[in-house]
């Protein structure tokens, strides 16, 4: 299966927390679960899906996905996920392998910061009394690492960064851009965030020390959008602290992540039918499942599914890419009237692509001379032309037309 053009993930937290059950579940990757602190040392990666409603039920059509799956009228379009070992206070500063895996995690695009809520761990991870630890501290403890950790990269060049800025009237916002070019931080996330934090470019060494800070944690929150996922929530302290971290300004999703791993496990065995984010399953074969295995699939179903309508993984991923990131989902097709590819598969893919994305710009996320020889495009719903600048539209059936295609 091919990737679709997406945007990389990073599943983040203290360890612990269930961080580790929540990518395996959501990749079925084989990474080592344990309820002990740094479990995870290298960073594992893996594939989880975005789920939309497919279009090929509006146009009936049968399809024949390629990069995607299609499962009873819901794309699943694979995306790339990264799970690095737990953080703990002081990651920034190195401690435990801390710089190690920030580094990993910062060349992602958006994070999912997967929180005990339950409160039975305490800031480095090991176990406490239940509810004796607050989780909004997890919350503030991350924040400040990821913010500490990006202003010590900066701070390593802001004097000699400043200084040319307006020596030379260099654009600061570029040179910065520059300088974090590995951690997938863009120059319009800096201006965003020099604005935001009331700040003159022009004048970079008349910053303050608070200054510096306040635009670091600006450009955090911009560069790296986060939610939190509310883990454990079968535990009877949770609820509670849900109601706490809901207060927060991040989006907040209850999760039951050992409840999606093991109806992911289920579902590879092919026990039951099930697909992510599903609010039921069926099982097919209870013939092969012992009373007591039986039984653990119908407390899921009435605890964890009828209750909250899902097990939250699902909905985090989903939440990340259309919120987060604000994706869309696009086809391209190359037959309009059959939507079909030059091998006569229908609706053969569907990409992930930011918002505002143009129809020239979508030619170049398929292919550089696409782009290049880009003529027009036809939307497939309307069967009428659209030009370059044309913005996309969630689900939208798209075909380029472009000179090397009529040559």
């Amino acid at each position: 299966m091919q990737k679709s053009y997406s945007r990389l993930l990073g599943v983040i937290g203290k360890p612990n927390t269930g961080k580790s059950t929540f990518f395996s579940a959501a990749t079925l990757a084989p990474v080592e679960i344990a309820n002990y602190p740094f479990t995870t040392i290298k960073p594992n990666r893996g594939f989880g899906y975005v789920r939309t409603p497919c279009v090929h039920e509006e146009f009936e059509v049968q399809d024949n996905p390629k990069n995607s799956l299609c499962l009873d009228g819901i794309r699943l379009i694979p995306v790339e996920m990264i799970d690095v070992a737990g953080l703990v206070p002081g990651a920034w500063e190195g401690r435990g392998l801390g710089n190690q895996f920030l580094d990993e995690l910062c060349r992602a695009d958006a994070l999912i910061h997967i929180v005990d809520a339950s409160g039975r761990t305490d800031c480095e991870g090991r176990l406490c009394k239940p509810g004796e630890h607050d989780p909004l501290e997890d919350v503030q403890f991350l924040e400040r690492e990821i913010t500490m950790w990006m202003a010590a990269i900066i701070k390593k060049d802001w004097a000699k960064i400043s200084r040319t800025a307006e020596a030379e009237s260099r654009d600061l916002h570029g040179m910065l851009e520059e300088r974090l070019s590995g951690l997938s931080i863009k120059r319009s996330h800096i201006f965003e965030a020099t604005r935001k934090a009331g700040l003159n470019a022009d004048k970079p060494t008349l910053w303050s020390e608070e200054d510096f800070l306040r635009f670091v944690d600006t450009l955090r929150r911009i560069s790296k959008p986060m939610l939190i996922v509310a883990n454990k929530m079968d535990l009877p302290e949770a609820e509670a602290n849900l109601e706490k971290l809901k207060k927060l300004d991040y989006i907040v999703i209850p999760c039951y992540a050992e409840a999606e791993l093991a109806l992911s496990r289920a579902t590879e065995k092919k026990l039951i039918d099930y697909k992510p984010g599903d609010c039921n399953f069926k099982i097919l074969e209870p013939e092969k499942l012992s009373q007591s295995q039986i039984a653990a699939l119908d407390t899921i179903r009435e605890k964890v599914l009828v209750k909250n309508g899902s097990t939250g993984v699902q909905d985090a991923i989903n939440m990340a890419y259309f919120k987060l990131l604000s994706m869309i989902a696009v086809y391209p097709v190359e037959d309009v009237e059959h939507l079909a590819d030059h091998n006569g598969r229908v609706l053969p893919d569907a990409y992930l692509v930011p918002y505002g994305t143009t129809a020239r710009q979508f030619a170049y996320l398929i292919h550089t001379e696409l782009g290049e020889s880009f003529i027009y495009a036809v939307d497939a719903r309307q069967k009428k032309r659209i030009g370059e600048n044309s913005v996309l539209r969630d689900r939208d059936v798209i075909s380029i037309v472009s000179a090397k295609k009529r040559a």
